[in-house]
């Protein structure tokens, strides 16, 4: 039996706790994903009222299958690829290569190989590493790490994006610096993904400085109904919050 605490936050914990082990004991059955096209399209209806892109912040108009910022609502300028500008792709938080580039199969033919290993599919297709952002991003930040650059500009009008293309590192804008912090730290625990000093120590600061928003507590739980486990990262912070 649980103790009921007077002190909110150790309220909240423990709510979380019954909450958890209530999960286990019902048998939580999750929906199985088997792919990235089978993930995209879950994402799709689980962002539907999105407050907008995931860098930017543009507002997103959905049809069907597919999402369409509009550039004009959050001083999006087009650097050079207006075709991936005027649509909406499944950003991988943590990159693709990051946790594929030393598995047997991408060493025998990159990302391609990879799609028959399951393994592999179960990562790729985590609903919580896939955020929407503007298609020339997603191809301009590549599989390029997360920093501070304090002498880069921004390349996208009023998108405080800021890449390095040389160095191959790019600064995101300030609302998406705490979420991307807790998907990395999710990532590092569920797949065993390994994280430099320097990620950890970013990580760590903007898991501070930016706390979970609601939109943030919201999605978690939208996952959470498709995928049956939370990230933790997310979850208990929004407990706190409430």
């Amino acid at each position: 039996m649980i103790k009921i605490q007077n002190d909110k936050k150790n309220n909240n914990y423990n709510q979380y706790v019954f909450f958890f082990f209530s999960i286990k004991q019902n048998h939580f059955k999750q929906q199985k994903i088997k792919n990235f096209h089978q993930a995209k399209l879950k994402a799709i209806k689980i962002h539907q009222q999105v407050p907008g892109s995931f860098y930017c912040g543009c507002k997103i108009i959905w049809k069907q299958k597919k999402g369409i910022p509009i550039l004009s609502s959050c001083g999006y300028k087009i650097r050079k690829n207006k075709n991936r500008a005027t649509r909406i792709e499944w950003e991988h938080v943590v990159p693709a290569w990051q946790f594929g580039h030393e598995k047997t199969c991408w060493k025998k033919g990159g990302r391609k190989k990879c799609t028959k290993n399951q393994i592999y599919n179960n990562i790729e297709s985590d609903l919580y590493n896939l955020e929407p952002v503007i298609g020339e991003i997603n191809g301009d930040r590549s599989n390029f790490m997360y920093d501070e650059l304090n002498k880069q500009t921004s390349k996208y009008g009023k998108c405080n994006f800021k890449i390095d293309f040389t160095k191959k590192l790019v600064e995101p804008p300030v609302r998406a610096r705490g979420a991307i912090a807790r998907t990395y730290f999710y990532m590092s625990k569920r797949y065993n993904i390994s994280l430099s000093l320097k990620q950890k120590k970013i990580f760590e600061k903007w898991d501070i400085e930016f706390p979970v928003t609601n939109w943030e507590c919201k999605r978690e739980g939208l996952i959470f109904q498709i995928q049956g486990h939370h990230n933790n990262y997310v979850y208990r912070k929004c407990l706190i919050k409430r």
